[in-house]
């Protein structure tokens, strides 16, 4: 099976973001400013030290906090820490503070960094008040920040940080680390724009000219051969490719893999080879191949580097999932980076193919959909860039999951692998011929699906539906995947139902959906990508994530507390998107 240590480094060029920690206090000396410097300290040393120990990047790396060197009474010591913060390579900062403070002169005014504001809640010092009117200056300065006060009293000297803001220090944290990770990095667009806008041109210079690493191409050859299975071929006896035909096309698709990784992040080998433009990369966090039909209708498709790619492990090991979309969709790729970013593991490419009504699977099986999927299932499945880690092969708490890959087994990774199988393109489809994953994903695990979609006028929107993956009989699941093509991986998701508007059942879901595809994300994840959005400016459309979960800025509650959805829309749009 080779090494599968899992291997922790920044692939990436440029540092890993940290988070500042900004201790405030009340500047005024002779006893007041005194009588607070140990609490004030120690209230930050307690949230640095919570932070370090429950954040890693999606790189599996620690994250590092930075402290301000002093307790910030007024500018002069607030321009010292944002010093300190940008020679350290801070991204985020969290503001901490038992007492009131002079909220213009200590704020955090860097327009960049997302921000958190935790107001002690004691009854010793108004660290409440501070709280109210630091949130009310970054309003008016167009900063929006995050306010987090715990509901319950503490005394003076507790150190300990309360359950729901430790919940709201770490979702805010991740959400910013997503955020500044992806500042300065590029999108990586191998071919055109999407089938059926405009033309594909991929140029296959590197693999005519050997443009990668040879070593490493006979490994990972071996490697596919001894791992990764072929199954059935579909197509019929007059137009099947042959067998000679196919052991060529895994070699080719391997190629493919290696170059589309190379192009992403570089590869120091290539130096070695003569290529020093190419062993250089384009530090892309994100990438998208455009196949169809340029390319596919005379090479190999892309849907095993897709696969492959966006999984959790190769040929070299187990590792951080690459994010790789097909038909060069960057606003799933987007997607899907920011399910990885929040979550730090691999995503599920998929089309939002069917809708199967409770009626439908009765008249067509005679099975009836209960619990969970009574309200009907929605069939997901995409020839391309589903990882495989989508199997749920992987266990937590003995249930089906998808994990970090530093915590991934080598077990992990050999079930994955005799549960999945590459069953040859569809040569209808694909003329050039290639291979397709195929699996089916284990029922029972907690998901969310969602998407970016862009319209014009009103820019990026996001939409969620958090949900279930679903597991039907055998004899179900073949009848119903015959139906459409059975060598492609399905995932059957069931929606959370509200009873209202576009979650009142599960056809409204698919009836709302603004897209052909979507990404599905380990876990109930709704809330943080409802945090991240709006770090971004970008408002949500649809979700089915309960409003006590739901962590904004506190400026959005200045437009409108009934209607969040509408209320998000109208800040979105007032504070404009933090990256242009």
């Amino acid at each position: 099976m080779g090494n599968y240590k899992a291997d922790k480094s920044n692939r990436l060029k440029g540092r890993l973001s940290k988070i500042g920690i900004r201790p405030t206090i009340d500047g005024r000396r002779k006893g007041v400013r005194e009588s607070l410097e140990d609490q004030t300290m120690n209230m930050a040393k307690s949230a640095a030290d919570f932070l370090s120990k429950n954040l890693k990047h999606s790189n599996g790396m620690p994250v590092e906090c930075v402290m301000a060197d002093t307790t910030i009474g007024g500018v002069a010591e607030a321009a010292m820490a944002d010093e300190k913060f940008e020679r350290e390579g801070v991204g985020l900062t969290v503001t901490v503070t038992p007492c009131w403070c002079y909220g213009s002169e200590t704020m955090d005014m860097n327009p960049y960094t997302p921000k958190a504001i935790w107001g002690f809640n004691g009854t010793e010092r108004p660290g409440a008040v501070y709280l109210a009117a630091v949130l009310a200056a970054h309003s008016q300065k167009g900063l929006p920040a995050f306010g987090i006060y715990g509901k319950d009293v503490q005394d003076a000297d507790d150190t300990n940080i309360p359950l729901d803001v430790k919940e709201k220090l770490l979702q805010f944290a991740k959400a910013g680390l997503s955020v500044a990770t992806m500042r300065g990095k590029s999108y990586l667009s191998i071919g055109n724009v999407a089938m059926g806008i405009a033309g594909s041109i991929v140029n296959p210079r590197r693999i005519d000219e050997g443009i990668y690493d040879k070593k490493e191409y006979l490994k990972a050859l071996e490697w596919v051969k001894k791992n990764c299975r072929e199954g059935k071929d579909n197509n019929s006896d007059k137009i099947q490719r042959s067998r000679e035909q196919k052991d060529k096309d895994w070699g080719f698709v391997v190629k493919m893999t290696q170059i589309a990784r190379d192009l992403m992040i570089g590869n120091p080998s290539l130096d070695e080879y003569g290529y020093g433009e190419e062993a250089l990369g384009h530090n892309a966090i994100a990438a998208g191949f455009q196949g169809q039909r340029q390319w596919t209708d005379h090479f190999p498709n892309g849907d095993f580097m897709e696969t492959i790619l966006n999984s959790s492990f190769d040929w070299n090991g187990i590792r951080e999932a690459f994010i790789m979309s097909t038909e060069n969709d960057a606003l799933n790729a987007t997607s899907m980076l920011f399910g990885h970013l929040l979550t730090d593991t691999a995503q599920i490419f998929a089309d939002v193919r069917t809708f199967w009504s409770p009626d439908a699977i009765k008249r067509v099986t005679g099975y009836k959909l209960e619990g969970t999927a009574a309200s009907g299932i929605i069939h997901l499945s995409n020839s391309g860039s589903a990882s495989l880690d989508g199997t749920g092969e992987q266990e937590i708490n003995r249930k089906p999951a998808l994990k970090p890959y530093w915590e991934i087994s080598e077990e992990e990774v050999k079930k994955i692998l005799a549960n999945s199988q590459f069953r040859p393109a569809s040569v209808e489809y694909f003329r050039g011929g290639g291979f397709s994953a195929n699996f089916l994903t284990k029922g029972g695990m907690p998901v969310t699906m969602f998407r970016v979609n862009l319209v014009k006028g009103l820019g990026p929107v996001l939409q969620i539906a958090e949900g279930y993956s679903i597991e039907l009989p055998e004899n179900v699941n073949k009848t119903l995947i015959d139906r459409t093509d059975p060598t492609w991986p399905t995932t059957w998701f069931a929606p959370k139902i509200t009873g209202k508007g576009a979650f009142k059942d599960a056809y409204s879901v698919m009836y709302n959906w603004g897209a052909n595809h979507s990404v599905l994300s380990y876990g109930h994840i709704g809330s943080q990508l409802i945090t991240l959005a709006s770090m971004l400016r970008i408002p949500v459309s649809l979700n089915n994530v309960e409003e006590d979960k739901i962590f904004r800025p506190s400026a959005w509650s200045s437009f409108g507390t009934k209607d969040l959805e509408g209320a998000d829309y109208r800040a979105c749009k007032n504070f404009g998107p933090l990256y242009k």
